[in-house]
């Protein structure tokens, strides 16, 4: 895997998992009785994205150390699926 494309599926598995770790600890302007001017009741009433950015990139390292051993150090690939059954439609 080169350089180019390793850090192309880190950013993927890093964006997929900032979704994966948004919504924890979230509280609403609502729960906490803060509700601002021009705002839902819905709002998070604190982001805390830092604390979430660092927590989203301890996750996509570990799932990237996951696919590096699977690809680099195994060899699986996407060439290992081809003893699956295929519909005529798709040969």
């Amino acid at each position: 895997m080169s350089l180019v494309s390793g850090l192309a599926v880190y950013f993927i598995i890093w964006w997929l998992s900032l979704f994966i770790v948004l919504p924890f600890g979230v509280r609403t302007q609502a729960e906490e009785q803060d509700q601002r001017l021009g705002t839902t009741a819905s709002a998070p009433a604190k982001a805390m994205m830092i604390r979430k950015a660092v927590a989203t990139t301890i996750l996509a390292s570990a799932l990237f150390a996951v696919f590096y051993w699977a690809v680099v150090v195994k060899g699986y690939g996407f060439d290992l699926l081809s003893f699956l059954p295929m519909p005529d439609s798709l040969k």
